[in-house]
């Protein structure tokens, strides 16, 4: 296992916590212990302390893309806004923008709350184009975001002078600003919300793999948890259970950190305000300043395995962290001498039609959501709440958003999901060496539209 930047610079070692021994017994069994389970519990004994919440993970917290993501913590629909209409229309649309600008306050307020020393910055966020395709994406993102309710103070457009103000990065054209969004640690923020969860009385098994999830049943190796509610919450991995092979589609993102900078480094590259920052490439690059003074990157473009198999050797892959490297060293030329220390990568789940899913069957004893796309600290913020509310039985602004009670078809079987994945990822790749060479929009993009989000 390639351990990340964020599991290696935690406040305290990793100690697991043990494991399920015999039967257990409680009111509802979460079943992942990454943010999705996380806020699902945290959620559950904040609104109501009496109830008897355990979390069972297979690994620890934060093991998986909980502790391995780039720490923006934005706002912005999980996955692809036109997948929504179908069952809220625009209004549900615009309800679930605005739900997921709320949670970024919302994950603020319990930082502080919990006092979870997370190097929690809300400055905002950069989106910056480099080419001149790259800077019509940004115009229709805005377009986009307008129509979705979205005003003049939730985003707008930058000069290349005004990005040059927040961070130097050489060939901007220009970018377009977000005021929601924070920078976090985010293997701290999920150990810190472990940690708040137990101190309010959630019981946590770690090194507990569940080999079997149903309604009201939880099976691992050491016993079984028996309650009232059991909620999957394993997002990429639920492709390990049985029968879930196909509910989403595994896709590794790559991340890689320098040593920290010196003083003399930081003043030529600028970045004080620790905005995070992401390119409109197809296959898109982002980046954090992080709290020890480092620069982390990542970006996409790892092959899918077939079987949707999720395996440790591809958290290292040296042809997708070659090219990071590369942007890094061609967006701040100021750390070129800079060592990279670090070098890791973990699955997000994409579900089929690019709508993230929570639901909740109170006569089988099931609740699951998942599907977040690579949106994860906020989105699984909203799934938390939501899970709670539902599990209590609860009408609230959040139950009636469009992907509660949504259930995402599965992909195609093999070979067909295989195909079709590297397929869509190797014409991304195409269009982007395209549009730098030629500073036009690559038609052939267009053809995979359907299968990627916008942005």
């Amino acid at each position: 296992m390639a351990h990340s930047l964020w599991m290696d610079t935690l406040a305290e070692p990793v100690v697991p916590r043990p494991a399920v021994s015999g039967d257990v017994m409680c009111d509802v069994a979460v079943v992942g212990a990454g943010f999705i389970g996380l806020w699902t519990a945290y959620s559950l004994v904040r609104a109501d302390p009496s109830l008897r919440v355990v979390v069972v993970e297979a690994q620890h917290a934060g093991y998986g893309a909980a502790g391995r993501n780039a720490g923006f913590v934005s706002a912005g629909i999980s996955g692809e806004a036109r997948a929504y209409a179908p069952r809220g229309g625009m209004d549900g649309v615009v309800r679930a923008e605005r739900a997921m600008v709320e949670a970024v306050d919302e994950v603020g307020r319990v930082v502080a709350e919990e006092d979870i020393d997370c190097g929690w910055v809300k400055s905002g966020s950069l989106r910056i184009a480099t080419s001149r395709p790259q800077l019509e994406r940004l115009h229709a993102g805005i377009d986009g975001r307008r129509a979705r309710g979205l005003g003049e103070g939730d985003m707008w457009m930058l000069s290349a002078r005004e990005v040059g103000e927040r961070v130097r990065i050489p060939g901007v054209l220009g970018g377009a600003f977000t005021p929601h969004c924070a920078r976090v640690h985010p293997g701290r923020l999920v150990r810190g919300l472990a940690a708040a969860c137990v101190r309010r009385g959630v019981t946590l098994h770690e090194g507990s793999p569940a080999r079997l999830v149903e309604g009201r049943r939880v099976v691992c190796p050491g016993g079984t948890v028996r309650a009232e509610m059991v909620v999957r919450a394993t997002e990429s991995y639920t492709v390990r259970l049985p029968g879930r092979r196909r509910a989403y589609l595994p896709v590794f993102s790559h991340m890689l950190a320098t040593e920290p900078l010196p003083g003399d480094v930081w003043a030529r590259i600028g970045w004080a305000g620790c905005e995070p920052v992401a390119d409109q490439r197809h296959l898109f690059a982002y980046g954090q300043r992080t709290v020890d003074g480092r620069i982390a990157m990542g970006g996409r473009g790892a092959p899918y395995r077939p079987g949707s198999r999720i395996r440790v050797a591809d958290e290292v892959r040296p042809a997708v962290l070659a090219r990071i490297e590369e942007a890094l060293r061609r967006w701040f030329p100021a750390a070129a001498g800079a060592a990279i220390t670090h070098r890791w990568g973990g699955p997000l789940a994409i579900p089929r039609d690019w709508s993230m899913s929570i639901g909740c069957d109170r006569a089988a004893g099931l609740a699951w959501a998942g599907g977040l796309s690579g949106h994860g600290i906020v989105a699984a913020n909203v799934c938390g709440r939501t899970l709670a509310d539902l599990i209590r039985g609860e009408r609230t602004p959040l139950t009636a958003l469009p992907w509660v009670g949504h259930a995402s078809p599965p992909w195609e079987p093999e070979p067909l999901r295989m195909l079709g994945a590297r397929g869509v990822a190797a014409v991304l790749a195409s269009a982007d060496r395209d549009e730098d060479a030629t500073q036009r929009p690559a038609r052939r993009a267009k053809l995979v539209a359907r299968w990627t989000p916008g942005r």
